[in-house]
């Protein structure tokens, strides 16, 4: 398994970061313009309805919006509302996906924190992978300080 943590000073309330980050167009706008993930139409909170290890939806990773490279078989084993998740799905390339997000709250506004752990399917690629992973979410930090940062407020 590989592992890996990263986390972001933002200048945003816990409640703002929350709904942003249970939104498809937030996780979207984390993403764009590189990559895309489809929802159910009707998905306005990612969280809504979910039951510890049942698999909500899959969603499709696209790149550049367009070319399906990846599948997530979306599902949550914890949620408590306003401060964390824990994502736990399959997905095409990955045995096992684990994605914890979490909210602290600090005197300008919050700390968030991603944890991702994984499994490949092919464990030759798992140093790929961690590299590849790594540098999706170090973009998504970016997008988010570029989004909520501090000097953004």
């Amino acid at each position: 398994m590989q592992s890996f943590e990263i986390e972001t000073e933002l200048g945003l309330g816990a409640q703002e970061c929350w709904a942003h980050m249970t939104s498809p167009s937030g996780v979207n706008a984390e993403f764009w313009p590189f990559l895309r993930m489809t929802f159910p139409s009707a998905t306005r909170d990612v969280t809504s309805g979910w039951q510890p290890g049942r698999r909500l939806f899959r969603s499709w990773i696209l790149l550049f919006g367009i070319l399906p490279v990846e599948y997530d078989d979306f599902g949550f084993e914890e949620v408590d509302v306003g401060r964390r998740f824990l994502e736990t799905s399959e997905m095409l390339s990955q045995q096992e996906w684990i994605h914890e997000r979490e909210i602290k709250e600090t005197l300008a506004g919050v700390r968030l924190i991603d944890r991702i752990s994984f499994v490949s399917r092919l464990p030759f690629l798992e140093r790929i992978y961690l590299v590849v992973f790594r540098f999706v979410f170090r973009y998504r930090h970016f997008r988010l300080r570029r989004l909520y940062g501090r000097d953004a407020v």
